[in-house]
């Protein structure tokens, strides 16, 4: 990442109130801080700057934009942390890969692990791979590709990205799975568009959305 260029501008707040916050990450930039001075620009300490209190919750890719949760309390924090560890959210991607995926919908359930030598991909396994379930539903097809939405049932780290690349359609402009496409595409064509979850003080079931800006 010795070439990060986080994009610049203001960063858009889907939700707020007293004890959580939704922003739209833009493509691009850290959810949380990276190891050196040149990676400390990132999401989490942009919005610092306004919310003095912002914890974290989870995290997207640098290169997936779209719909992140952050806590504005320690109950907070805790309450959101207990609905992703246990499943509790529902996340949904939209994304464009390669080729014309069949069939229109359908599951990938593969599991992953670091691949060590090539850090930070991961890579599918086996023998020692924790499990990772995605489903999918396809959009349209046009060009040889596909817009499709994701629709992870677990959190694995680049779950999205492996997965498409091993039903042999890996996400445009991947710079780690796909990178012979990436100069063709501003971006990674994968963006968190919607997530839904359980308010941690009114137990009210929330959904935001931001649409996808490809």
């Amino acid at each position: 990442m010795s070439d990060y260029s986080p994009p610049t501008g203001v960063i858009p707040i889907l939700y707020e109130d007293a004890d959580i916050l939704l922003a739209d990450k833009p493509a691009g930039l850290l959810s949380v801080p990276g190891k050196g001075e040149h990676l400390a620009d990132c999401l989490i300490a942009r919005l610092q700057r306004a919310f003095p209190t912002v914890r974290l919750v989870h995290r997207l890719d640098r290169d997936t934009s779209g719909v992140m949760v952050f806590a504005l309390t320690e109950h907070a924090q805790r309450h959101l942390n207990q609905q992703f560890e246990n499943r509790k959210t529902r996340k949904t991607y939209l994304a464009r890969v390669a080729g014309r995926l069949e069939p229109r919908t359908g599951e990938v359930d593969l599991p992953l692990i670091v691949d060590w030598p090539n850090r930070p991909r991961q890579k599918v396994c086996h023998e020692t791979g924790k499990p990772a379930l995605t489903g999918w539903k396809v959009m349209k097809t046009s060009d040889g590709e596909t817009r499709l939405r994701l629709f992870p049932q677990t959190g694995r780290t680049h779950q999205l990205r492996v997965h498409m690349l091993a039903l042999g359609h890996p996400i445009l402009g991947d710079p780690f799975y796909a990178p012979e496409t990436a100069q063709a595409y501003p971006r990674m064509m994968l963006h968190a568009e919607e997530l839904r979850l359980n308010h941690p003080e009114s137990g009210k079931g929330l959904t935001i959305r931001a649409p996808a800006p490809f």
